[in-house]
């Protein structure tokens, strides 16, 4: 894998360089589309993306009218619709903040505004949603608890690196709609963890965590099975979290291989503001005989995860596994994501089977 720390540049170029990406590429807006950003709105924004300066007023712009239509709603005592739309809204604000590539006060100044409409949302929601942390090598890592009525397992969502538990939203309401309780945190170099603990990744505290958010998930619910559900570098963590003697399965979405090599630049500059010196963050996958049974999805369209390295990961899982591919799918399947959560639901609470 390429070492981003090569690829370091001021965070106003890389800023720059990821604007032009949102203008000139498609499938960069994949991700945020299936979140819950609206594919119209931004087509009409997207133009103006040429300076930071536009992409705060045009994003910021979007956030105050999701959240006047929550306000709305609300005054009409549609509460569903008003969560909906407040974490729309924190979706946004969420986005603005992503740009900024280091922990730095506009970066939290714009958390803050997502973490308000977050906390609007969940104050209305049916699941029971408790904030929470745990201590890694004497760290905190911040990470929120959904409970539905009469769960049957726990699912802990492990997020991509570039990503935090605020972006993955329907993750947590989709799992918890089937019944199941969600536990989801941000690990070193994410989200809250990185930008108020300025806590860096490596592959060795990354394994930490892993162990560490299992092991609280195990304490906090000792009488629910636990599932692990991971995208990208998060679905090469779920695969290695797999060896836990507390998980029952996993789910594995586009799992990210150290012989990646077609990740964009800007990603790459942006690693190396999260990524601890000279660290490398993907875990080793070499002896995966003590893996519970692993679901792997795949997108043959993925230009970031060379198939033939899913299927060679695929091989070295232990026969009680499972393969499902997508033909017109990329990286991180995102347009399947909602299929692939009701599949996963269903398969976790089925008898070890191929």
């Amino acid at each position: 894998m390429v070492n981003p720390l090569n690829h370091a540049n001021s965070p106003e170029m890389t800023i720059q360089k990821t604007l032009l990406m949102t203008k000139l590429f498609d499938r960069f807006w994949d991700r945020w589309i299936a979140h819950g950003i609206d594919m119209e709105g931004i087509s009409k924004l997207r133009p103006q993306f040429n300076h930071l300066s536009h992409w705060i007023e045009g994003l910021h712009g979007q956030a105050v009218q999701y959240e006047n239509t929550a306000l709305s709603y609300l005054e009409r005592h549609n509460l569903k619709e008003a969560e909906r739309f407040f974490r729309t809204a924190g979706l946004y604000y969420y986005l603005i903040q992503w740009i900024f590539p280091e922990a730095g006060a506009d970066k939290r100044a714009w958390f803050q505004q997502c973490k308000e409409m977050v906390n609007k949302a969940d104050a209305l929601s049916d699941l029971q949603t408790t904030e929470t942390s745990i201590l890694v090598e004497e760290r905190s890592c911040y990470g929120r608890v959904r409970i539905p009525k009469s769960a049957k397992g726990c699912v802990v969502i492990i997020n991509p690196i570039d990503s935090s538990k605020e972006e993955l939203f329907t993750y947590e309401n989709d799992f918890g709609s089937l019944g199941f309780t969600t536990v989801n945190f941000d690990g070193p170099g994410q989200g809250e963890t990185y930008m108020f603990q300025n806590y860096k990744a490596s592959r060795e505290n990354w394994a930490l965590f892993i162990h560490a958010v299992i092991d609280f998930t195990a304490k906090q619910f000792p009488e629910l099975p636990i599932f692990l559900f991971g995208t990208s570098s998060g679905a090469a963590w779920s695969v290695y979290g797999s060896r836990h003697p507390h998980v029952s399965k996993a789910v594995s979405v586009s799992p990210a291989c150290d012989t990646n090599s077609n990740l964009p630049d800007y990603f790459l500059e942006r690693m190396h503001y999260i990524l601890d010196n000279h660290a490398v963050l993907l875990p080793k996958l070499d002896d995966l005989s003590a893996c519970k049974p692993v679901m792997i999805c795949h997108g043959k369209q993925d230009t970031m995860v060379k198939e033939e390295d899913i299927w060679e990961l695929y091989n070295k899982l232990p026969d009680s596994k499972r393969m499902i591919v997508y033909e017109d799918e990329g990286h991180c399947c995102n347009f399947k994501l909602t299929e692939i959560r009701r599949t996963a639901a269903k398969w976790f609470l089925e008898g070890d089977r191929a």
